[in-house]
Formats: C-alpha cells, sequence, structure tokens
C-alpha cells in the first residue's frame, strides 16, 4: 500500500521534500527571506484563486482583507495577546467584514462587482494611513513581536526567531491553506463553486443557490488572505498602509494568471517564480517591467490557462496520443484527417 502511494505520489512527495529541505539549499540569507515572503503571497494568491479561478468573481479588494489580518495581528499582538489568539480572529474579522460586504457587492456582476471590491481595498488603506490613533498613520505599525513559543510537553519549546522556524512555520501555514482548497474544490461545493463561474444563470436554473456560493467562496478566500497578512505583519514585524495597497492585489492577480487559474499549483508556481526571477533580474533595472510584460502578454496569448495548466494540457494530450498509439490508432499526419481527439 505504502509503495503503490509512493508511485502514484512520487512527483508531489518530491516537491515536498525539495520544501522541507530548503534551508539546507538557500544558505543566503536574502534569498531565503524572498522565499519566506514568497510562502506567504502564495497563500493570498490560492485564496484569491478559489473567487477567481473557480467561482469566475473578480475580486480586487483581496489586499483590503490581507491588510485587515495584518493589522488584527499586528495590534493585538503589540498589546499583549497572544499570535496564536490574534491570527485566527483576525482572519474571522475579515471574514465578516467580507460577508457584510459580500452582501450588496456579490449582488452586481462582471466589471460592476470587480469596481466594487476594488473601492472597499482602497478605502481599507485610506482607513489605515489616516486612521493615526489606531493604525499609526502613514508611518504605521512598528516591533511587532515574532510568533509566540509553542511549548511541548518534555522538549522545551518551539521558538520563532530564527529564519528557519518562521520558514517551516510558513510552510506549514502554506500546506494547511493548499490542503483545505483541495478539499474543498474538489467536493460537491467546489463543483458548485464551477457551475457558477461556466454559467450563472444556468447554475441558478438548475437548483444551485449561486448568491449563497459566490458567498461561501468570497468569505473562505477572504478569511486566509487575513491569514496571510496576519502571519506577514508577524514575521515581518512591521506594517503600514502599503500592507493594504491595492497594487498588492494585481501583483497577486499576475500571479495567478501565470501561474494558472482554476489550478493548485498554478497560484503557488507564480508566487514563488516570479518575484525570484525578477530578483535575480535587477541589474536590468527599469528594462525588467519590460520584460515581465511580454512574458505577460506571451502567457496569456499562448497559454490562456497559464502555465501550470498549459503543461497539465500537453500532459494530456501526450496520454491521449500514448493511448491512441497503443490501440493501434493512426495519428493526424497518418490519416491525413484532423485529430478529433485532440
Amino acid at each position: 500500500m505504502v509503495l503503490q502511494l509512493i508511485k502514484q505520489k512520487w512527483f508531489y512527495l518530491a516537491i515536498l521534500a525539495i520544501a522541507l529541505a530548503v534551508p539546507l539549499l538557500v544558505p543566503n540569507r536574502y534569498f531565503f527571506q524572498i522565499i519566506i515572503i514568497s510562502c506567504i503571497f502564495a497563500i493570498a494568491t490560492l485564496s484569491m484563486n478559489l473567487i477567481l479561478g473557480y467561482t469566475g468573481q473578480a475580486s480586487l479588494a483581496h489586499a483590503g482583507f490581507f491588510g485587515i489580518g495584518a493589522y488584527g495581528v499586528g495590534l493585538m499582538t503589540k498589546a499583549g495577546v497572544s499570535f496564536w489568539l490574534a491570527l485566527p480572529a483576525s482572519a474571522l474579522l475579515a471574514a465578516l467584514v467580507g460577508f457584510l460586504i459580500g452582501i450588496p457587492t456579490l449582488r452586481t456582476r462582471g466589471s460592476y462587482f470587480a469596481i466594487a471590491t476594488l473601492c472597499f481595498g482602497v478605502i481599507v488603506s485610506i482607513i489605515a494611513g489616516n486612521w493615526v490613533s489606531l493604525t499609526g498613520g502613514h508611518t504605521g505599525v512598528v516591533g511587532i513581536p515574532r510568533p509566540s513559543p509553542i511549548p511541548l510537553p518534555l522538549a522545551g519549546e518551539i521558538t520563532f526567531q530564527t529564519q528557519t522556524a518562521q520558514y517551516y512555520l510558513v510552510l506549514a501555514f502554506l500546506l494547511l491553506t493548499l490542503f483545505v482548497m483541495h478539499r474543498l474544490v474538489y467536493s460537491l461545493q467546489g463543483l458548485s463553486f464551477m457551475a457558477v463561474r461556466n454559467n450563472e444563470v444556468l447554475a441558478d436554473a438548475v437548483g444551485i443557490n449561486t448568491f449563497a456560493t459566490k458567498m461561501l467562496s468570497f468569505v473562505v478566500a477572504n478569511f486566509f488572505a487575513a491569514l496571510a497578512g496576519g502571519i506577514y505583519a508577524s514575521i515581518i514585524g512591521s506594517i503600514s498602509p502599503s500592507t493594504a495597497s491595492y497594487t498588492l492585489t494585481f501583483n497577486w492577480l499576475v500571479y495567478l494568471l501565470l501561474g494558472g487559474a482554476a489550478t493548485l499549483s498554478g497560484p503557488i508556481a507564480g508566487a514563488f517564480a516570479i518575484p525570484i526571477l525578477m530578483e535575480y533580474m535587477q541589474f536590468l533595472e527599469e528594462y525588467r517591467q519590460l520584460i515581465f510584460g511580454a512574458l505577460l502578454i506571451v502567457v496569456i496569448i499562448y497559454f490562456p490557462r497559464g502555465l501550470m495548466g498549459g503543461l497539465a494540457s500537453l500532459r494530456v494530450k501526450a496520454v491521449n496520443y500514448s493511448h491512441r498509439r497503443k490501440a493501434g490508432v493512426p495519428s493526424a499526419a497518418e490519416s491525413g484527417k484532423p485529430d478529433q481527439a485532440f
């Protein structure tokens, strides 16, 4: 049974092994910090994928909820609240705010929903910059404590003062987010999400409560966005209104589109590949954006499902071709007819 599982999941196990070995493979502290931030942004991008990729609703308020989580954890931990209480409390607060915002906005469709959520995200950023008595204004919140130690019965406690410990903490939350998203999208509820995405009118006609389906997706996405924000605040140690800036939302949107929307691996691939690629191209200075824009155009034209979606399509075509060859079915070139299976 174990050997069969390893044969079936060897690729994912190899990726997990590499992820666990990252502290040994990346001795440079600067690039190690980039990887930690990429893990946090992968959580945010995965949550955006739920509402955009699987439910088809273009929410542009993601950085706003990320900021709610960041400020919630920052303010509560500075007041003496344990990180392990502040983090879920901030995420639940963001989910509640998302529920209240979703009541009017989710009744709109298309660009109207995108504009409404973008406005909310901008409002959060403005409040963060001007509510000086609470948020510190444009100075922000500094001196945010690291995550509280986890006591162990017989081995002291686990602290998170080192980069390695922080990396494994963020990796654990990323794996948790990936597990929840996998269980959600590969369930009956996940089918409802995709039915709303594909044809909302038809989904409503066959008995799916489209408003409740969109609301659930929106609230869950906002919960995990705030979760990422809370972890970010505690790891970085300081936050400012830029933490809730719509620029972050568009960055995550690009990660999602390039990596592959409506896939679980795409958001993670985009959140890791693009920031690391941009860092390695720093010597190009302002020309980095030019190359990045060209790459985005190429991917959108030739890989509309993103990098991982394109690879998945190629894999399916390769498997189908292999099966046809084994069955003795001639290819399109051999038969002189269009290959309908492709």
